[in-house]
């Protein structure tokens, strides 16, 4: 594997530059003095902040765009071999890295490198995370898969030792890390399209647990099913967290403001009792506080610092995100597209004011919707109303025989009432003919789903 020398700049290309990952380690890159290029398939924020920095950005992509040839080549999980530049790059000879394997030669730069992993809620926590240090002037590196509302942007540069980062299991790109603490908050079935089953899921997360050095520290919810199994041979220190008294870290008098924000006693052990207030709703989220909690404890960080940052955390983009109102009914969007997700959040609007709740869904890839067909419809029935978009396909192209009229009809077999009106402008349509003021309205999927609030209130 080509190694980078971070103290002798090259020119590196990234193929995809404009994702949200790919865009803020190019910019880490171009603080460091490297020339940096890279082509997307289209224009974004992201792309324009990256040329503003001084980027090279190609919109389109195709062999040309190697012109002059870079000294390294860096790509997505979605660009595959018939990608011209990809295609270009390994007929050429030149060095490639995956962003995996970039980011995890960053990560070596950094004494106290820290990776948050798990099925669900990797965004949400690293946030949290994030807010905490930043609280505590820390002056941390930071790559988080949204935008954090403290910074306004997914990448932070820092100075000091302290980088954190999402650590995603999806082919297996997290076992290219060096973090020094690591996080697991959850290990359930997804991206079946990659892994077999769960087993293949868990020995995954077991060999992401077994990059920790001896001296290193694992934050693990102990509600994992057989989790012990996951730490089995590790030297490094195991800190436990979750709902049942037994964990290093858990919570007590649990409750709800009008609004569907928790507040709860934060209880460890050898340690005093904490209050904690959040202004995020839900119990997933307060799993999520634990761990952060913990990483606060392990790193020093006072419970002052550590429970004000906290209670100063509203959330990041697409998570329970508060978009408007529109004639008495509020919009709420959400990332949620995994059957244990929608539960969460629909859970957690539950506590949210509102006469009707209802949810417009996008489903995400072809192979999600047929794997966890019956688990979305029982997840989704606890909306008063499901609305239906058309499948989100991302890098899929066989639909294996799956549509959202199929899941309509999983829902109807529950008595969940359910319509699929069509595309995006007809699905705005049937919003203003059917909610009413005092409706609650959550547009969720990890697509573009988002656009159907933003067109909303912009009428």
């Amino acid at each position: 594997m080509y190694q980078i020398d971070f103290q002798t700049p090259i020119h590196i290309h990234f193929i995809g530059i404009g994702g949200i990952s790919m865009s803020g380690l190019a910019e880490l890159l171009l603080a460091k003095g490297f020339h940096v290029s890279g082509s997307d398939s289209k224009a974004s924020a992201l792309t324009d902040k990256l040329a503003e920095k001084g980027a090279v950005i190609r919109i389109g992509q195709c062999a040309a765009n190697l012109t002059p040839a870079p000294e390294l080549v860096v790509y997505t999980a979605a660009i595959h071999a018939d990608n011209p530049e990809f295609a270009a790059a390994k007929e050429a000879g030149l060095p490639m890295l995956t962003r995996a394997q970039l980011l995890g030669q960053i990560m070596k730069c950094y004494s106290a490198s820290i990776a948050v992993s798990g099925t669900h809620g990797k965004t949400t926590t690293t946030s949290m995370i994030s807010s905490i240090l930043l609280h505590a002037d820390t002056d941390p590196t930071i790559s988080i898969g949204g935008i954090l509302k403290e910074t306004g942007s997914n990448f932070r540069i820092g100075h000091s030792d302290i980088f954190v980062t999402e650590a995603c299991e999806y082919t297996n790109s997290f076992l290219s890390f060096f973090p020094r603490i690591g996080i697991i908050l959850n290990v359930e079935e997804d991206h079946m399209d990659f892994f077999h089953d769960i087993e293949e899921i868990r020995d995954s997360f077991h060999r992401f647990a077994s990059l920790l050095p001896s001296d290193g520290i694992l934050i693990i919810h102990a509600a994992i099913p057989g989790f012990e199994e996951l730490t089995r041979g590790l030297s490094c220190r195991i800190v436990t967290f979750g709902g049942n008294a037994s964990c290093d870290y858990s919570y007590r008098a649990l409750s709800y403001d009008e609004y569907g924000h928790a507040s709860y006693t934060l209880v460890r052990k050898d340690r005093a009792e904490l209050p904690i207030t959040l202004h995020v709703p839900g119990e997933h989220n307060v799993l999520n506080s634990l761990a952060a909690l913990a990483l606060a404890d392990v790193l020093g960080i006072s419970d002052e610092t550590a429970s004000q940052a906290l209670c100063n955390f509203s959330g990041t983009s697409r998570r329970f995100e508060y978009k408007g109102v529109l004639n008495g009914v509020t919009i709420i969007d959400d990332y949620a597209h995994h059957p244990t997700e929608i539960t969460a959040t629909l859970r957690a609007a539950a506590h949210y004011p509102h006469k009707r709740l209802w949810c417009i869904f996008q489903p995400h890839t072809y192979t999600r919707t047929k794997t966890f067909l019956k688990e979305f419809a029982q997840a989704l029935s606890l909306a008063d109303h499901v609305i239906l978009a058309d499948i989100f396909p991302a890098r899929e192209t066989d639909t294996l025989g799956i549509s959202s009229e199929t899941l309509r009809e999983e829902l109807l077999a529950l008595h969940a009432p359910c319509d699929c009106p069509g595309d995006f402008s007809k699905i705005a349509q049937f919003v203003r003919e059917n909610c009413i003021n005092g409706d609650l309205l959550i547009t969720m999927g990890a697509g573009d789903v988002v656009k159907i609030g933003e067109m909303l209130l912009k009428n």
